[in-house]
């Protein structure tokens, strides 16, 4: 048999990815109190404000002026994946969608042929620190559903499957299962044209925790032209079958072997994104991601022309009142919220 990890990538600020994967940031933020506004209750003083990412003190800005987070901005042609470790993120789009999540909770968003949304990060607790984690990944759409109509859905923590075991030696792991079914654990379904809607593309998005010295088996890949990249981002040590990695990396792993993972002094952390690539050129600027420089033209002639439906919201970073808790609005009005 010849060697698990096929090639490595030292993990950044934005991580390496591979192909439908277009983007993956970990927004790991370490927020003072709140203020009235929703804001850090702390001086902005030395920060860029508008493109605060230094991470001074710890935390980010990021576009923000007054509440951190990224206020209104346009995609098209690709969808992305927020994924909610800790801390609240208030949600609002140009279908007149809105949302306030967290506690593990999943937004996937299809911008399609085009949307427009805010992100934003308000710090609720005035009296302790707020801290937000998060994963976004950009999943990539094939080129006959680059224009489908946008499409919101929020997928709620309590209807995400975790599967935990305890190994041989009475360590025990947790795989919360995103995307792509694990050990007969299946997630809730994706939007509707998504990449990882077709049973044949074999997406997988499950995000890996191992106690010390705890070790965890995951299946081979359903298929040999899938792409599987395991990201190391928390721990001492990661040992993936034979390979050994004492840095933070993101391994591309060969799919067509168990995976047998170990932790080593430390609680450990991985995330696995996995699927068949989508095989086709791709031309991105920015927000677009199209399959050439021409449709990469048009989609800025079209949000200069149509704003793709216009922003709804009385301010380009919108948040909710304090006292709001975890909810969604979907462009047809329906409201929903978790049972937990």
């Amino acid at each position: 048999m010849g060697r698990t990890v096929l090639d490595s990538a030292p993990l950044g600020f934005q991580w390496v990815t591979l192909d439908p994967f277009l983007f993956c940031v970990h927004h790991d933020d370490d927020y003072p109190a709140g203020n009235d506004a929703l804001g850090p209750a702390a001086s902005l003083a030395g920060r860029d404000i508008g493109q605060d990412f230094a991470g001074k003190d710890g935390w980010r800005m990021y576009h923000g002026d007054v509440v951190p987070g990224f206020p209104q901005h346009p995609h098209r042609g690709f969808e992305t994946v927020t994924i909610a470790r800790r801390g609240t993120i208030d949600h609002s789009d140009s279908l007149g969608a809105t949302a306030r999540f967290g506690k593990g909770d999943v937004q996937w968003m299809t911008a399609g042929g085009g949307i427009v949304h805010s992100e934003m990060f308000p710090l609720l607790s005035r009296d302790e620190r707020n801290p937000v984690e998060l994963f976004q990944i950009w999943l990539n759409l094939p080129a006959e559903d680059k224009l489908v109509p946008p499409h919101f859905s929020m997928l709620w923590a309590d209807t995400i499957p975790t599967l935990e075991t305890v190994d041989a030696s009475g360590r025990r792991s947790r795989v919360t299962v995103i995307a792509g079914a694990l050990d007969g654990a299946a997630p809730p379904t994706p939007p509707p044209h998504s990449w990882a809607a077709r049973a044949e593309a074999h997406v997988a998005i499950w995000s890996v925790e191992l106690e010390p010295g705890a070790k965890r088996t995951l299946p081979a890949a359903p298929a040999d032209d899938v792409v599987r990249t395991v990201y190391f981002f928390r721990g001492d040590l990661l040992r993936v079958n034979e390979h050994v990695e004492r840095s933070r990396k993101a391994l591309v792993v060969r799919p067509d072997v168990p995976l047998e993972l170990e932790a080593g002094d430390s609680s450990t952390e991985v995330l696995v994104l996995q699927a068949k690539p989508i095989g086709e050129p791709t031309a991105q600027h920015g927000p677009f991601v199209m399959n050439t420089r021409a449709e990469l033209q048009q989609a800025f002639v079209d949000y200069q022309r149509t704003r793709f439906g216009g922003w709804p919201w009385p301010s380009n970073g919108p948040v909710h009142a304090q006292g709001e808790g975890r909810f969604a609005k979907h462009p047809d009005g329906r409201l929903d919220r978790p049972s937990r």
